[in-house]
């Protein structure tokens, strides 16, 4: 059995592509901490490459930004390519089957652990209004599960 479920943090905004064949699918980053302390007293962070496909992806992308919790459901897939210099890179990334919105809408973005790929985290803002008649998820609290086979 190949499972794996995720809580963590973007650590940038999704971006949405398309493949040749117009197919929707975005790779991102998560950062999930670690649920033991290390020797200073910190919680260490794993960063973990995603991959969702097709309405999934699109959902992803729409909803979800830099620093916001999500849970994922999904599966690891490996794999391997030779660079440009015909060395052997090997690749581990978490293909999502389902994942969830941890967080309310209007929550502000936590900054995530700082990654090994130096993106700049976000600032503290001030929280905003938010009209909750225009948010498709108001009505289902601070949590709501999709499933891609029920989106196509």
């Amino acid at each position: 059995m190949n499972k794996v479920v995720l809580l963590g943090r973007l650590t940038a905004k999704p971006e949405l592509r398309y493949t040749a064949q117009n197919t929707a699918y975005t790779r991102f980053t998560v950062a999930v901490n670690r649920r033991v302390a290390n020797q200073d007293g910190n919680r260490d962070a794993d960063f973990i490459t995603v991959v969702a496909w097709r309405r999934t992806a699109e959902i992803i992308a729409q909803y979800f930004d830099k620093g916001r919790q999500i849970c994922i459901e999904g599966n690891i897939r490996t794999g391997s390519y030779d660079d440009k210099d015909g060395n052997k890179r090997y690749t581990t990334e978490v293909f999502v089957d389902n994942f969830d919105f941890v967080e309310s809408r209007n929550a502000q973005p936590t900054p995530v652990p700082d990654s090994p790929y130096n993106y700049q985290q976000s600032q503290p803002q001030e929280q905003s209004n938010v009209d909750v008649a225009n948010d498709p998820f108001a009505e289902f609290g601070d949590s709501v599960s999709i499933d891609e086979n029920f989106l196509d």
